[in-house]
């Protein structure tokens, strides 16, 4: 997974923005087109088109079926039975193609996130920065310890719970910074953005699944003692796109799909 989002990380790094960051608009519009057109070229590629036209002619014969003899008891029945399971096939007919799509769709969602849903944190704010051990990590709260660079000051002294967390409030001046915490011998370095333009921010690092949502670090390796290091970052505002990480996976899927149909007759795909 770290392979993964090195790799793409280091593509995207170079083609997005290419209007600067803080014209967030033209990759918000560009990507869920290109996305839809991709999703086009898929469909007719791999799946049964024939057999999706089919499904579809069948839907809509058997569903005028129950119009036409909405008084016959018996024969809506049937013809209930036969629009669904015509439904049925069609939706067979488009899984394959799904799966395809999912992997490189999620990687563009994945990336649009991490260069446009969050702002750096604001100069001067209070700063939060939470670290979880992970479960049979050997070390106590009480040894985890976080060191500053300069431009960043602790605020308050940690919070450690008996849970294996430990928060720190501390407050930044405006640049990136490197936090490195300490976990017994273990050291992780972890990225804080503070101020100036948007930007690609870095919000988590973590061992689980989720270190694929985001790129901007690395993962934590298995053997870590810490099972995640995060801080929480305001939410960007995108002006007429809707804000944020549920905000613009909410626009990707809506423009992309609406792209894809408005211009499957172009590419000639049956969906």
């Amino acid at each position: 997974m770290d392979l993964f989002n090195r790799a793409m990380s280091a593509i995207f790094d170079v083609i997005l923005a290419p209007l600067g960051h803080e014209l967030a608009a033209f990759d918000l519009v560009v990507w869920p087109v290109l996305a839809g057109i991709v999703a086009l070229l898929v469909y007719k590629k791999i799946s049964n088109q024939k057999g999706i036209a089919r499904a579809k002619d069948k839907i809509q014969v058997h569903l005028l079926e129950i119009v036409l003899y909405k008084d016959d008891l018996l024969g809506v029945l049937v013809s209930t039975a036969k629009a669904l399971g015509a439904n049925a096939l069609y939706i067979g007919f488009n899984i394959v193609p799904m799966l395809v799509m999912i992997l490189p769709m999620s990687a563009i969602l994945v990336q649009l996130v991490a260069n446009y849903a969050y702002s750096p944190l604001p100069a001067g704010e209070p700063i939060l920065v939470e670290a979880q051990l992970a479960e049979g990590a050997g070390v106590k709260p009480t040894e985890v310890r976080l060191d500053l660079p300069e431009g960043v000051t602790l605020d308050a002294p940690p919070v450690r719970t008996a849970e294996g967390a430990v928060v720190w409030r501390l407050r930044a001046g405006e640049g990136d910074h490197t936090l490195t915490l300490h976990a017994g011998a273990e050291s992780q370095a972890k990225g804080l953005a503070v101020g100036g333009a948007p930007r690609k921010v870095p919000v988590m690092r973590t061992q689980s699944w989720e270190a694929f949502l985001y790129p901007a670090e690395s993962k934590l390796g298995s053997e870590s003692a810490f099972e995640f290091i995060k801080l929480k970052y305001p939410d960007r505002s995108l002006a007429v796109f809707p804000d944020g990480e549920g905000g613009i996976l909410l626009w990707f899927f809506v423009f992309s799909l609406v792209a894809g149909f408005l211009l499957k007759d172009l590419f000639g795909v049956t969906l």
